[in-house]
């Protein structure tokens, strides 16, 4: 039995175990992926004496083994292996069933609650956490020394169930498009473990596939043929012929769609070729309509709005309002100050008197309560307006189900990929209305696709473009400096006195320890922001933000270096009770989202439980639930698009020189409502400046409005 896991490689599943046997306790080494305390496993190997150890056992292969006995039964159910089983439900469960207690978790968990304190929910909660576990233990075995370790695998178990090793012989090549974080190669080793040859046709058609979602991630919908060729013969190491006839079979089973870009022959992953074409159609058709509302006398209707919100609108907006109410789809873009959220407000409260019923919808849960906060309307996220079905991830507003409303306004819609919004606009009814709001110039959507870009380029829907930076805005610094980079010029970088827009030089090993310096102690003690709550640090680059998390979670939480206080290990990070953290995918059963950002209120260590509070709501989450969390001290600058902070600190030396582009900069500086600090170098703020040239997104969606 494990007594002690003395090393584990989480990764690999290598590990240390002191574990005792019927006569003696010794020190055994080898792969055991998801060792815990409490094991009863069957080692088979030879000693050996280490230089440095002593007498070791060092083991070929590792079996677990159902525990037997009181102490090994007790040990493993309390070792936190089994959801909502702690120490002491483990003792009562060997009170009440002795040696039968794994027949019941097999056959009868109903009778769990037999046991005081169990009720029908948590009985069936344990259940479920030991069919996972033993589904986990087979998994974790068959994949032993493929390269996929124990928090890959936990994410493999999470989608594909018990029937998870089934699948995988069946298909491994579905792991590199199914399952974040595995890559084509190391699901190419496992397939040539299993026997399948390097030139078998599944490999290079998976190979091929498999270069246009990782291109996907890159926000391509597709790539021109001579790319493509050229990415897959690199990555499978045969003869283009052989990508070719790859290419055109993926192509005949319709998974592949064949097109040009700009005259060049293209490939295109068949569904975002197919979500272009639906957001195309759906724009063209709707330029052809008149809106849903009577027609409105915009004189009337200005002279109007302006007494009722006691505001003057200026020549811009007033044209711009006349646009919008004149048009069934309709574009507002611009930089911050510009007036976006008063031109929004006032169009709403025009239509207001008109009886028309406005949706309004963000693609993030930040963004959708930033636009309630302004607009003073309900505002949901876009996937929650189409009632997405959390297990299946359907919407249920669809063509068949559309929206009942006759506006639905999209806030960031710079931030949309093609796939949600086609989802968005084939939930359209046919009368209602579609207005986009958001800035082009800030970094387009995650996702495939540059839907606002390439709406706005092709000049066929009505687009209003703000740049009249109003009076009480031009006092911002922030606002001032995020329109000099977004028109080429250097932001100015000198610290004045009682501004919002302050520079401090750092570079190299200063950049973490002059961070933790501005977060812990000088911007709380000269603007009063929480250092937890209202400061967020952004950088471009995940390297840099993993070391300022460690740097500033050893600063900022005492707990987190103290080696008794309870914790959850996920994917090579440490949680401890006051940790600042950021769920990174959306989780409608409990109502948190994507960028939603939390603290840690709470670790039950032994029964893997722990509370967040979520903007003061809390949340109870599982220890598999800490897969979708990541700290967030600091976070990179692309995972705080739609998020507005009271304070940033921005972090930018010549080190990321390889993602410094303007809009990366102006994205990051209009974070910051209140303050904004640039913490690196001079040179690296105007390289960034510099960079103009956006890399480009291989898309379709311009070419399909222009000439459809």
């Amino acid at each position: 039995m494990v007594e002690r896991i003395t090393f584990q490689n989480v990764e690999s599943g290598f590990c240390v175990l002191r574990v005792r046997t019927k006569k003696s306790t010794c020190t055994i080494v080898g792969h055991l992926p998801g060792a815990r305390e409490g094991d009863a496993i069957r080692a088979t190997g030879a000693w050996r004496e280490d230089a440095r150890y002593g007498l070791q056992f060092a083991a070929e292969s590792i079996v677990p083994r159902r525990a037997e006995g009181r102490v090994q039964i007790e040990t493993f159910l309390g070792s936190g292996a089994i959801r909502g089983v702690g120490p002491s439900t483990a003792t009562l469960m060997w009170t009440h069933f002795h040696e039968k207690v794994f027949d019941v978790l097999d056959h009868e968990p109903e009778r769990l609650r037999e046991l005081p304190g169990i009720g029908a929910k948590r009985a069936a909660m344990i259940a479920e956490s030991w069919r996972a576990q033993q589904s986990m233990r087979e998994l974790l075995v068959f994949l032993a020394d493929s390269g996929i370790g124990q928090s890959r695998a936990a994410r493999i178990q999470k989608l594909y169930g018990a029937d998870a090793v089934r699948l995988i012989r069946e298909n491994p090549y579905r792991l590199a498009r199914e399952i974040r974080g595995i890559g084509f190669t190391t699901a190419d080793q496992l397939a040539m473990k299993l026997g399948l040859a390097r030139d078998a046709p599944e490999r290079i058609r998976a190979g091929v596939r498999y270069v246009l979602e990782e291109a996907a991630l890159e926000g391509h919908c597709g790539l021109p043929a001579t790319e493509l060729v050229t990415r897959a013969v690199k990555l499978l190491g045969v003869a283009d012929q052989t990508v070719v006839e790859a290419v055109s079979h993926e192509v005949a089973e319709r998974r592949l769609a064949r097109t040009t870009v700009d005259g060049a022959e293209a490939f295109f992953l068949a569904r975002l070729l197919r979500a272009e074409h639906e957001v195309a159609d759906a724009l063209l058709r709707l330029t052809k309509e008149k809106p849903p509302w009577p027609q409105v006398n915009i004189e009337r209707a200005l002279q109007w709005v302006e007494k009722q919100t006691g505001l003057h609108l200026a020549a811009s907006q007033r044209s711009a309002i006349e646009i919008v109410l004149r048009s069934k789809v309709a574009v507002i873009t611009g930089g911050p100050g510009v007036g976006k959220t008063t031109l929004v407000n006032s169009i709403l409260r025009i239509l207001d008197a008109k009886d028309v019923a406005a949706a309004l919808a963000a693609p993030t849960g930040r963004a959708a309560r930033r636009l309630a906060e302004s607009t003073g309307r309900e505002a949901q996220t876009i996937h929650r307006l189409l009632e997405i079905n959390p297990e299946s991830g359907a919407f249920a507003r669809s063509r068949d189900e559309p929206l009942e409303c006759d506006l639905l306004v999209i806030d960031e819609a710079s931030m949309v990929d093609v796939q949600l919004m086609a989802a968005a606009v084939q939930a359209l009814d046919r009368h209602t209305a579609l207005l986009l709001v958001g800035d082009v110039d800030q970094l387009p959507a995650v996702g495939p696709g540059q839907v606002l870009g390439d709406i706005i380029q092709s000049g066929i829907i009505p687009t209003v473009r703000l740049t009249e930076v109003f009076r009480q805005a031009a006092e911002s610094r922030i606002i001032v400096n995020a329109h000099r980079i977004n028109h080429g010029d250097v932001p100015d970088l000198r610290n004045i006195e009682g501004s919002d827009f302050f520079f401090t030089k750092a570079s190299g090993e200063q950049l973490a320890e002059r961070i933790v310096k501005l977060v812990r102690e000088r911007i709380p003690a000269r603007f009063g922001f929480d250092p937890l709550r209202e400061v967020q640090v952004l950088a471009p680059m995940r390297r840099t933000v993993e070391a300022l998390n460690a740097a500033l979670q050893r600063t900022l939480n005492p707990s987190a270096s103290k080696a008794e206080a309870p914790r959850i290990e996920r994917m090579g990070t440490s949680f401890h009770a006051g940790d600042k953290v950021m769920q990174t995918v959306n989780d409608y059963a409990r109502d948190i989202f994507n960028g939603d950002i939390g603290i840690i209120r709470e670790i039950d260590a032994e029964e893997g439980i722990a509370i967040v509070d979520f903007d003061e709501r809390e949340v109870e989450m599982f220890e598999d639930d800490f897969d979708d969390l990541v700290l967030s001290y600091a976070t990179t600058i692309h995972k705080s698009q739609g998020s507005e902070y009271p304070a940033v600190v921005i972090a930018l030396t010549r080190q990321h020189t390889i993602m410094l582009q303007r809009n990366l900069l102006y994205t990051a500086v209009t974070r910051g409502r209140k303050l904004v600090v640039i913490a690196g170098e001079e040179e690296a703020v105007a390289r960034a400046v510099a960079e103009k040239s956006i890399r480009r997104r291989w898309t379709k969606l311009r070419e399909q409005l222009l000439h459809n």
